[in-house]
């Protein structure tokens, strides 16, 4: 990708993520206007682009958001849906596993819900809740959390082998920020629905949080599933390299619509 914001927020494999060398509050010198008039041309692109990978039906994309709570995961998925087809799209939200979930690996509620052939998956949150909270609130000891990094780049390999292109993208806020956001949750009745309780627990295990993003980002940035740190504090930046992202990876995939069918060409319908 030539873009040179995209190569600043992505992380390369071999790399470590360097979370704490990357601000929240980055705008790469953006006007907030000129950034929202790109971003909605951006977001018109999506739609024929998604349209030509729908058409060639033999690849899928799987885009994976993962962040602390009040990011913008919600919101960046709406900005992405205005320029895409609902009937191309599936966005899966990862809950506590239950029933027969809590029975199976935990993998294979994820493999379930990848985006098939011609189709867009978002996931909001995803598998790497088991190497994040799964790790930081000691759900499982670390002699298996830490073998979980292995299996995700093996996982995600296979998808990609079998032609999903996978893109993952952390949205990384400032505390100060989450802070706010929380606030803002709280206070407006309209918002308070989002906001838990165990929010402000989560928040008292930042540090703990961000040892774990860190690694499990640095463990698992590989060329066939790259990471993404997209600041998120502001969020018209954010929109704006999300859109940029999606846009030059389905650009690079460059789906191609399927010849017609013998015989249309010049064909008047009476």
């Amino acid at each position: 990708m030539a873009d040179d914001v995209l190569k600043k927020v992505l992380v390369k494999a071999g790399d470590k993520a360097g979370l704490a060398k990357r601000s929240p509050t980055e705008d790469f010198g953006w006007d907030k206007e000129s950034a929202k008039a790109e971003t909605a041309k951006l977001i018109g692109k999506l739609s024929d682009l998604q349209m030509r990978l729908a058409a060639e039906a033999s690849r899928g994309l799987l885009v994976v958001l993962q962040a602390m709570d009040a990011s913008g995961k919600d919101g960046t998925v709406r900005s992405l849906s205005a320029g895409l087809n609902p009937a191309g799209v599936t966005v899966t939200s990862f809950k506590v596993p239950a029933g027969r979930e809590t029975q199976m690996d935990y993998l294979w509620r994820v493999h379930n819900s990848c985006p098939g052939k011609g189709e867009i998956g978002i996931f909001n949150r995803s598998h790497y809740e088991d190497v994040l909270v799964v790790r930081v609130k000691n759900f499982v000891p670390r002699s298996r959390w830490s073998k979980r990094y292995e299996h995700i780049r093996n996982f995600e390999k296979l998808l990609a082998d079998e032609g999903t292109r996978i893109v993952k993208i952390h949205l990384q806020i400032s505390k100060e920020e989450q802070g706010l956001r929380l606030q803002d949750r709280i206070d407006d009745p309209l918002e308070r629905w989002k906001f838990r309780l165990g929010d402000l627990d989560d928040r008292k295990l930042w540090p703990q949080f961000q040892r774990a993003y860190e690694d499990a980002i640095t463990e698992t940035s590989t060329k066939a599933a790259p990471w993404y740190v997209v600041p998120a504090d502001r969020k018209w930046v954010r929109n704006l390299v999300v859109a940029r992202l999606l846009v030059a990876t389905l650009e690079e995939m460059n789906p191609q619509l399927p010849p017609s069918e013998e015989g249309i060409e010049g064909l008047k319908v009476v």
